[in-house]
Formats: C-alpha cells, sequence, structure tokens
C-alpha cells in the first residue's frame, strides 16, 4: 500500500509525487492516458521528420518556478532553447512591436512608437527586478503568502505599495494607456494578457499582462529542447528514480472515503489502490467533487458554490509541417518564437466581445508558433515546425463570421476555423499556405478527449478572472489545497495559484499533505 495515490500524471501531478518521494513517501500515480505529461506532451503526429507540441509550448512560467528549479531537472536531462526574440506583434502597417531578449533593445524597439515609451518600459521592468524574488514566492505558495507577502510589503511601503496596487488591478488597456505614448507597449501588454481569458477591458487583466510580460523581458519564452514532452519525460524519470511508481492506462473512477477520509482510490478496471496517508487529485475541480467524490461527502455550501464554477476560453489549435520558414512581410517578426495576430488592442477588445457574446470569432486573435526557430532541433534545416491557437467561447451562440460554425466542431466546422486561422497568418504572411506539408486541427472536443482536464478546451482549468483567484479559487475558501475531505488534496490548476506550467498547485498540494497532522486538522476546521 503506498502512502499517497496521486490521480493525474500532468505536471503538477507529477511535481506533487516528486515531492512526497523526496519526503520518504512512497507513492502511486494513475493516469487516464496511455502516456504521461497531460497538456505537456510533443509527437510526431503531423509529419515523421517534424517534432509538434499537442498542447502547451512556450514555458516562461516554468523557467520563472522557483518550485521547478528545486527538482533539479537538469540532471534528468532537461535543456532549454530560446528564439532570437521573444514575442512580436506585428500590424498590417509594417510596424511591429517586439519583446527582446535584451531589454535595451525592446526599449529601442518601442520608442519607435513613441519617444517615451522605452523608458517607461524600463520603469516597469526595474519594478519587476525589484520585487521579482518575492513576488514569485508570493505567487507560488499558498494563499496567503504570508512570509513573501511581509518581505513584498517591507520593499512597497506606503503610496508605492498603493500605486503598484492599483496598477495591477487595472484593466490593461488602461494600464497600456497610463504607461505608453504608442501602440507598441500596450500592445506588449494586452496580448498577454490575452494568453488567459482576460480582455482588455477586464479588471486585473493589466496584472496579468505585466507579469506575462516581465516574465518574457527576463526569462524569455523558451522550450524544452526536443519537444514539450522532454518536461514531462524529466519530471518521470526523476520520480522513477526515486522509488515512485507511473501507470499509465489506469483511470480513476472514485475516490473511496471511509468516515469522511480518503483512503484510496477505484479504477476503472475494478481495482481499489488504497493510501495510507493522502490522495492528491490533479483533476479539475468538478470532476474530483462531482464525478469522484461524490456529492453525499460535501457540504452543501461546496455544491452551491461549484455551480458558480466558470471555465476559461475554450481553444482551438492548429499544427503545421512547413516546407520554409514563414514569409512575414513585417521583418521583426521573422525571429520571435511567439507571433501575436491582431490588429491592434482595438482588435483584441472586438476578439473579446465576440467571444463574451457567444459568438465565434471572425477575425480571431491567433497566437502563433514558429517552434523550430525557437529550437532548431523540431524539424529539419530550412523548416519550420509551428502551431496557432485561438480562443472561442465555451457555448457558441452563433457565428460572427461566413460559415455558420455552430459549435457541433464536425469535420466541416473544424477544417473552417482552421482555414479562419490560416487566413490571419496569410494576411501579414503571403504565401504562407503554400509551405504547408501537413496540417493538424485540434478543435475543444478533441483537445478535452486527449486531456480531460481541458473542459471544453480551456486550457487554465477555470477562468482567470478576478473572482476565481486566490481565496476565490476553485470556489470561495481559504486558497490551499485542502478539500472537506480528510486527506484529499486539489492538486491541479483548478486550485490557486492556477494555470501555467509551474508546477505550484502541485508542490502546495504535497506540502499540505505533509504537514503534521495537528496542523492538518486547525486548517481543516478552518474550511468549514
Amino acid at each position: 500500500m503506498p502512502d499517497a495515490v496521486v490521480i493525474g500524471a500532468g505536471p503538477n501531478g507529477l511535481v506533487a509525487a516528486n515531492l512526497l518521494v523526496d519526503a520518504g513517501w512512497s507513492v502511486e500515480v494513475l493516469e487516464a492516458q496511455e502516456e504521461p505529461g497531460g497538456a505537456v506532451r510533443s509527437d510526431h503526429g503531423v509529419h515523421t521528420d517534424y517534432v509538434s507540441d499537442l498542447f502547451s509550448a512556450f514555458y516562461p512560467l516554468a523557467a520563472a518556478s522557483p518550485v521547478l528549479a528545486g527538482l533539479d531537472l537538469a540532471a534528468e536531462g532537461l535543456r532549454w532553447s530560446h528564439a532570437p526574440s521573444v514575442l512580436a506583434h506585428p500590424l498590417p502597417d509594417g510596424r511591429c512591436a517586439v519583446l527582446e531578449r535584451h531589454v535595451e533593445d525592446t526599449c529601442a524597439g518601442l520608442a519607435r512608437f513613441a519617444a517615451g515609451d522605452g523608458p517607461s518600459w524600463e520603469a516597469l521592468y526595474r519594478t519587476w527586478r525589484r520585487l521579482e524574488p518575492d513576488l514569485l514566492r508570493a505567487l507560488f505558495t499558498p494563499f496567503p503568502p504570508v512570509r513573501a507577502g511581509l518581505r513584498l510589503a517591507a520593499r512597497l511601503r506606503g503610496a508605492e505599495g498603493l500605486r503598484l496596487a492599483r496598477s495591477m488591478a487595472l484593466p490593461v488597456r488602461r494600464l497600456g494607456e497610463e504607461e505608453f505614448a504608442g501602440e507598441g507597449g500596450r500592445l506588449l501588454l494586452a496580448g498577454n494578457a490575452l494568453h488567459a481569458d482576460l480582455a482588455p477591458e477586464a479588471a486585473g487583466s493589466g496584472g496579468f499582462g505585466w507579469l506575462m510580460s516581465m516574465l518574457g523581458q527576463s526569462h524569455g519564452f523558451p522550450v524544452p529542447v526536443g519537444g514539450a514532452g522532454a518536461l514531462t519525460a524529466a519530471l518521470v524519470s526523476r520520480l522513477r528514480r526515486r522509488g515512485g511508481v507511473l501507470r499509465c492506462g489506469q483511470r480513476v473512477t472514485s475516490v473511496v472515503i471511509r468516515g469522511g477520509t480518503a483512503v484510496g482510490v477505484g479504477t476503472a478496471g475494478g481495482e481499489t489502490v488504497d493510501a495510507r496517508r493522502a490522495v492528491l487529485a490533479d483533476t479539475s475541480a468538478p470532476v474530483l467533487y462531482r464525478e469522484l467524490v461524490g456529492e453525499q461527502h460535501l457540504p452543501a455550501r461546496l455544491l452551491r458554490d461549484l455551480e458558480h464554477f466558470q471555465w476559461d476560453f475554450a481553444t482551438f489549435k492548429v499544427d503545421w509541417a512547413l516546407t520554409g520558414p514563414v514569409p512575414w512581410v513585417v521583418s521583426g517578426a521573422v525571429g520571435a518564437g511567439t507571433v501575436h495576430l491582431s490588429d491592434g488592442v482595438d482588435g483584441l477588445t472586438r476578439f473579446a466581445a465576440q467571444i463574451a457574446r457567444g459568438l465565434v470569432p471572425d477575425e480571431p486573435f491567433v497566437l502563433f508558433g514558429q517552434m523550430t526557430t525557437a529550437d532548431p532541433t523540431r524539424s529539419p534545416a530550412g523548416t519550420e515546425s509551428a502551431w496557432a491557437y485561438t480562443h472561442l467561447p465555451q457555448r457558441v451562440t452563433a457565428d460572427a463570421g461566413p460559415d455558420g460554425i455552430t459549435g457541433r466542431w464536425d469535420p466541416g466546422e473544424q477544417e473552417a476555423m482552421a482555414d479562419r486561422v490560416e487566413s490571419q497568418v496569410e494576411r501579414l504572411a503571403p504565401g504562407f499556405r503554400s509551405l504547408i506539408a501537413a496540417r493538424r486541427v485540434l478543435a475543444p472536443p478533441t483537445l478535452q478527449a486527449m486531456d480531460e482536464n481541458l473542459h471544453g478546451g480551456a486550457i487554465n482549468n477555470g477562468t482567470t478572472a478576478l473572482h476565481q483567484q486566490t481565496v476565490f479559487r476553485p470556489t470561495p475558501g481559504t486558497g490551499r489545497p485542502a478539500t472537506p475531505v480528510k486527506h484529499l488534496y486539489l492538486a491541479s490548476a483548478a486550485a490557486h495559484p492556477g494555470g501555467g506550467v509551474h508546477g505550484a498547485p502541485g508542490a502546495n498540494a504535497a506540502r499540505a499533505a505533509l504537514l503534521p497532522r495537528t496542523v492538518r486538522a486547525t486548517l481543516h476546521r478552518a474550511r468549514r
């Protein structure tokens, strides 16, 4: 009998398992899919000569994460690679906002949009560098982050702290307007905010856009050499080398509860796997509570709160094997690992407003990845392994475009949406379509079938909006991974601090399980 059973071998589940084995626990990880990794996987499914990342691809949060740094995955063979520039947002008029690897180069580019915008970016970056260590510790620890919070408070006394708090609470459109006279800096902030489901007018989108932009400036948007699966392989290698057990193709269908305490799990094959000390779930919150635990074991208040749980936007993704580099007409996009495609901040607002109304956007905001540019091992020399994704409403009410897409996502609708995405690329890279040797379309139902945590293609396991963060994630509570069931912990991105590949939810769950019994009992009573 293992000390702990971990449900799910996504990055958070694997991080949790690694930390538990480091503490001397015996651990068994059960994964429903035939391979581990969750949304951190790669394959040769588009073309045998090309490596394609199935889901996530660029990892600024992983590069900055103290959780992953503490696991020393380099010892397991993990290596990182960077594109010449981090991110570009080209515009139809030939201008291009570029987040460069060096801050002075970013500033020089933004100064071409408006003379004072270079110093404005540098000032934002200086603030970030001064706060970065404590801010990351605060972000990646259970809420409230007492120690890191006190250090941050000491650095930001009085009015300075209030001004920063105000800036982080601003909509990203307003933050960009206050900080930059030209469009370049505004585009970088707003485009990065829409890596999540935060519209330019959403409260708190300024803080998220600033965070992602500053992570890109300080750490880049690195990729694992050889594919996203290399990150998973390193986590799995470390776990097994320390005695942990990973079993794939083992779907967990229930958490076994006796006397209000989680004591194991049941699988689809009829097996019961007992757990001596804890069960940790790298699953979505609705699945954990409604399907694996069952309403009879949960307080009525939690069940009512779950009715208001909000998923983030759906995702539609296309992968390509290209016979040559993307023919961007704007040179600033050529060396960027990530390229944002929209007609300015107004285009981003229009896109987000259509999603809010349940419409399939007619001119989708496209996040485009040039993977061979970032890592030359991904495809033969002179070619490009590329992908793009865009967001969609979870429930489609109508199509803002001409194709009559309904959200059934049958083959015809998938092809129509993929063509729409390609049209956005073709506008700024004429001839792009002529380079396509192979294409793979991953619609929202496909993404969910490949990773059940991606409900309808929701990549963050719940909205990033303020009403479902910190003490409100996944439902109003303590901001900690403990659940109403003793010895059961939520270890997925559904828990604080949310989405992104950084391992914090898994680490927080593991540390909660490792707390002395008296401390656990106190926290459990506090949740009631």
